[in-house]
């Protein structure tokens, strides 16, 4: 179901958007399955353990493995808690680190935001952390 292999991109509540690259040679399978339940909309939070990080606990479900999974993430990537093995603590949460951070186990990390939106990404970490939780729609790039 190769819909658009290219990417998502995040829309701010001002219409701003962020544009973020799958990982297709490392992370094909969360990429691909990440963009069959794409778009939707969740209010974001920010992590409070993980470092500079937005994210959600309620995305829509997917049955994924792990996959190029780590605790430790560069700036700009995005994650995914795989839900095999069922052991992982962090199955079916999403996030995205703007800044750095270190997760509490292992996620798949499957994207990063495009360089010339890495400022963007990171006006919208300070901007949940220092003002609160905000509705955000991640869809395919047009």
């Amino acid at each position: 179901m190769r819909l658009n292999m290219r990417g998502f991109k995040i829309t701010t509540r001002d219409g701003q958007d962020i544009n973020f690259e799958f990982y297709l040679d490392v992370a094909p399978i969360t990429s691909e399955a990440f963009q069959s339940i794409l778009p939707f909309t969740r209010i974001f939070n920010h992590a409070r353990i993980s470092g500079q990080e937005i994210w959600i606990d309620n995305v829509p479900q997917l049955d994924i493995i792990q996959e190029n999974a780590s605790i430790f993430t560069e700036p700009g990537e995005v994650v995914f808690g795989p839900t095999k093995p069922s052991r992982t603590k962090t199955a079916n949460c999403f996030g995205i680190y703007y800044g750095e951070g270190r997760g509490l186990d292992a996620c798949n990390i499957f994207a990063k935001v495009v360089e010339e939106d890495k400022q963007k990404l990171v006006d919208l970490g300070n901007d949940i952390w220092k003002n609160g939780s905000q509705e955000l729609t991640l869809s395919l790039i047009d």
